[in-house]
């Protein structure tokens, strides 16, 4: 599956995101080096910070079917990913990270990219 393929997915997934407050729809699909992917959505809650980003439930999802760091090859987001997705990114040791950038661009970077001298255990 090439990135835009991949990017074009996470469009498709981001109409099922629940965001009624800020009405920003975001999708992510998660490639696995075997081929199968995982899709997560935005999740909002009226208690502001128990939300969940797309990344992150895309990336939960992937662990609840049993894979694990190292086992996912890319990530498509439908946004630019928060700081805190980037810490997940890495950890979850993604080779690729595809979104659009600030320009409108859809643009592939690495997690040590987006978040260089991440936190490491």
């Amino acid at each position: 599956m090439t990135d835009r393929e991949l990017y074009e997915r996470a469009v498709a997934v981001a109409e099922r995101a629940y965001a009624p407050y800020s009405r920003f729809l975001v999708g992510a699909v998660v490639l696995a080096r075997d081929g199968r992917t995982v899709e997560g959505v935005n999740v909002e809650n009226a208690a502001y910070p128990l939300g969940v980003c797309a990344e992150r439930v895309a990336l939960s999802r992937a662990v609840t079917d049993g894979l694990k760091p190292g086992d996912l090859e890319a990530i498509a987001i439908t946004a630019s990913p928060c700081g805190g997705c980037r810490q997940w990114l890495a950890e979850f040791k993604l080779d690729r990270v595809v979104y659009k950038d600030n320009h409108g661009e859809i643009v592939t970077r690495t997690p040590d990219d987006l978040l260089p001298d991440s936190f490491v255990l």
